[in-house]
């Protein structure tokens, strides 16, 4: 075995990943990790997959850079997936990236986002007397992926009647940072973003004639800025909405997907969580660490830097393996068991420092809701057929998922 996983981490390259990888990644990131942590791939990046590795990388923005432009370049070239991927929140470094931040948090306040509760609530009551009214359900098509459209569709306040085309936009736009991206996938994540900025141009036309209420129409909050005059520019705006989309909705999707799969894997906890109902939070958490929605991470050296004893040129790409970071047995004891009772659960999920994730408690309040009442009201619910799996190794989840209710 030993002989086999040193041939399993010689041999990995990103770009050239296996159906058994897509499938179930751990055993090759535990074969990574025990055996080249900081692996350099046939690309020129290195590839992380221990958690004090990736904490240490998270934490020094000065070496270790967010800026797309000299990635992104020779991947997208001129095109409208560069000038988003280049413009949104997460790509971006200080100061750009702390002024945004600053807007978008401001918009995404506790009290804001406990003043959600209700209607996340209602809406997940509604979704799931649907289901109980058909009988069964396609889990992610009919529940996961339902639920952060909604929740995101409210909080920009885009009329119902034009939600449609979100959930199929922000898949095509986000399939585009897979390691490598097909010339059809390029395209069409190329005409999502044209399409989204041309109904968001119609969409903050209408709201700067209209004004929402800002302590709950984040659009509008955006548009208006802080009181002492911070605002975004048009372009800032617009890119930022379509990442507000994106950030909280595949990966959302994801989080109450497996977690929910998991589950039904997994039915001494399935029934520990029935039993206990009170330990949903740290059963979110334990989904976040144990499935990643959100599996890597992506920066550059800015400078020459070591990192756990090995010395990096200024210039290195550097994936992070979230994946991989939180199953390290350093920090996780018993770390490939599936515990929802996990304490405690530092996991990276949602990354650390500067970068981490600026909707993180809007994403588990949903989770939270989500799996809680789902499983209140089909606490015999059962995966009745073969999961689909989304074929991406960034961000992982299921396009399908069959589902009995009991």
């Amino acid at each position: 075995m030993n002989a086999d996983a040193k041939e399993l981490a010689a041999s990995f390259d990103l770009a050239k990943l296996t159906s058994e990888f897509y499938d179930d990644p751990y055993p090759t990131y535990r074969a990574l990790r025990e055996n080249e942590p900081i692996k350099r791939l046939p690309s020129g990046t290195v590839f992380l997959t221990r958690y004090d590795d990736l904490v240490t990388t998270y934490k020094n923005t000065k070496s270790f850079s967010s800026d797309k432009k000299r990635e992104f370049a020779p991947k997208y070239g001129d095109t409208p997936l560069y000038e988003h991927h280049t413009t949104s929140l997460v790509f971006n470094d200080p100061p750009a990236h702390t002024r945004v931040r600053r807007l978008i948090m401001g918009a995404l306040s506790p009290r804001a986002i406990a003043g959600m509760e209700g209607d996340i609530v209602k809406l997940v009551d509604g979704l799931i007397e649907a289901i109980a009214a058909k009988g069964h359900c396609e889990l992610i098509e009919d529940f996961a992926a339902s639920i952060p459209i909604e929740v995101i569709g409210n909080l920009l306040d885009v009329p119902h009647d034009e939600r449609a085309p979100l959930r199929d936009w922000s898949l095509a736009i986000l399939g585009a940072l897979e390691p490598v991206v097909s010339p059809e996938a390029a395209a069409r994540g190329n005409k999502a973003v044209t399409d989204f900025l041309a109904y968001l141009e119609t969409l903050v036309g209408r709201r700067r004639q209209k004004p929402g209420n800002p302590d709950r129409d984040v659009l509008t909050r955006l548009i208006q800025g802080e009181e002492n005059g911070e605002r975004l520019t048009e372009k800032e705006l617009l890119h930022n909405c379509i990442f507000l989309l994106n950030a909280g909705h595949e990966t959302t999707t994801n989080l109450i997907g497996n977690g929910l799969v998991e589950l039904d894997r997994n039915p001494d906890q399935k029934q520990r969580l029935i039993n206990h109902p009170d330990l949903i939070k740290t059963a979110v958490e334990e989904i976040l660490r144990y499935e990643s929605s959100n599996q890597l991470g992506n920066r550059m050296t800015t400078e020459q830097v070591e990192l756990g004893g090995v010395m990096l040129d200024a210039g290195t790409s550097v994936t992070l393996c979230i994946g991989a970071a939180n199953r390290d047995p350093a920090q996780f004891p018993h770390s490939e068991r599936f515990d929802v009772g996990r304490t405690p659960n530092r996991h990276l999920a949602f990354a650390t420092g500067a970068h981490q994730c600026a909707g993180m408690a809007l994403a588990r309040l949903e989770g939270a809701i989500a799996i809680s009442r789902f499983l209140g009201r089909f606490p015999n619910y059962a995966v009745s057929g073969q999961p689909v799996r989304g074929g991406r190794v960034r961000f992982r989840g299921f396009l399908s998922v069959p589902c009995s209710i009991g």
